[in-house]
């Protein structure tokens, strides 16, 4: 049974001001404190990073009185990026808005909180969808928020639906902070374990400069003693793949997985398992396509270049990437994470190409850091674990939000009337 709703205009019961501008305001103006500045690219999640805002005068503060921010207040960009809302929870001080915001400021019968609900959902934000869609300089008119109507249920309903959704909110945070955290632990890892590895004991060795008498100096620069500058083409078999022809459709469709452009998605996610495309049988036989072996390192040598993956079971590709099936003295494992870390070193060299690509020859003399195989195998032990945590919690962060998502839905339009969830 639905709750008791009453439509309003939000013009009737908020006070909505957007700014006009400052005359002859101008980033020159900025100073490192004073009264705050907020402007769209502040807002992050919801929340204004206030360590990021800018600073003004208190002069220039209080040229604009009306839209001076106090706690309750709610913000909205209405210029570039619009439909970007914030909440002031908790004012630090003084603060205003730029000329992109727009302060919505709720006067009767409407939680605050709950009006920031309302501007994340579905239909608010189909209006903003509307707008950026129908427009080549998309604007959210003042008048546009005066004339939106909104259905409020009773106050006391409205502060409980903001608090399943504030607490929601709360563990879609905490979850994004553990994920950054953790995807910060790998970067740091890849590049200690990249380039100063893993002693006898388990112990990362310490940098070059802490030990030099740990490391020699190598084609790649300076390396642990143990380890050896190789060509990846002496402890790997190289390869490639080919596009059947896409005009014979019993060259299509038969079961044998190929990994093309298309899939550029699913890589640099360790393990690629399925392809947007098959082949067939008679599309192998008919072309320069080979099946490459379960645990073959792949890498995009054109768009998305730079983009590796290892196959999760045997795949054929398309031209547009090489493959390396790794001998004895190379973990596949770790050789993808070796790619992973020379992405920004593939990008450049396609940069100063005019044909974004990288070519053959490149590969033939490409040369890698290579640890003792002992050593690969604790490092790429440790960097997949890493891995596995990350995935983890981002399908946790997956699931939180499709449950915000839905329960936000319904809450909001009154499908679930929110005494079902008390």
């Amino acid at each position: 049974m639905s709750e008791e709703r009453q439509t309003e205009r939000l013009g009737d019961i908020c006070y909505i001001k957007a700014r006009i501008g400052w005359r002859g305001l101008s980033s020159s103006e900025y100073t490192e404190d004073g009264p705050y500045l907020i402007a769209g690219q502040h807002i992050r999640g919801g929340q204004i990073t206030w360590d990021k805002c800018d600073h003004i005068t208190e002069q220039r503060y209080l040229e604009s009185h009306e839209i001076i921010l106090r706690d309750g207040d709610v913000i909205i960009t209405k210029d570039g990026t619009i439909g970007r809302v914030a909440r002031i929870d908790d004012l630090p001080g003084d603060a205003t808005i730029n000329g992109t915001m727009m302060l919505v400021r709720p006067l009767r019968r409407l939680d605050y909180r709950y009006l920031y609900h309302i501007l994340n959902g579905r239909g608010f934000q189909k209006l903003i969808d509307d707008k950026v869609s129908g427009s080549s300089i998309p604007h959210l008119f003042q008048r546009d928020m005066v004339e939106l109507k909104v259905e409020l249920p009773s106050p006391d309903h409205q502060s409980k639906i903001a608090e399943i959704l504030d607490t929601l909110d709360a563990a879609i945070r905490g979850t994004e902070a553990v994920v950054a955290k953790l995807k910060a632990m790998n970067q740091g890892l890849l590049h200690d374990l990249l380039t100063r590895g893993i002693d006898a004991n388990g112990d990362l060795r310490p940098p070059h400069p802490e030990a030099p008498h740990l490391y020699k100096q190598t084609p790649l620069g300076w390396l642990p003693k143990e380890w050896d500058a190789r060509l990846l083409d002496e402890v790997a078999i190289r390869g490639s793949g080919h596009t059947p022809s896409k005009s014979i459709a019993s060259y299509w469709n038969g079961g044998i997985k190929w990994v093309s452009l298309a899939d550029s998605h699913r890589l640099d996610q360790v393990f690629i398992r399925e392809t947007d495309k098959e082949i067939s049988e008679a599309g192998l036989a008919n072309s320069s396509a080979v099946r490459h072996p379960e645990n073959t390192v792949i890498l995009s040598r054109d768009a998305g270049i730079g983009k590796s993956a290892i196959l999760a079971s045997e795949m054929a590709v398309s031209q547009h990437f090489m493959a390396w099936r790794c001998g004895s003295k190379l973990n596949h494992v770790f050789l993808y994470y070796l790619l992973q870390r020379e992405k920004p070193r593939f990008e450049a060299i396609a940069m100063g190409s005019t044909i974004k690509t990288i070519g053959l020859s490149f590969f033939k003399k490409y040369m890698i850091a290579l640890p003792p195989k002992d050593e690969q195998d604790r490092s790429a032990e440790i960097l997949l674990e890493i891995e596995s945590d990350i995935v983890r919690h981002e399908q946790e962060l997956q699931k939180l939000r499709a449950t915000k998502s839905g329960l936000m839905d319904d809450l909001l339009t009154g499908r679930t009337p929110v005494t079902a969830l008390l």
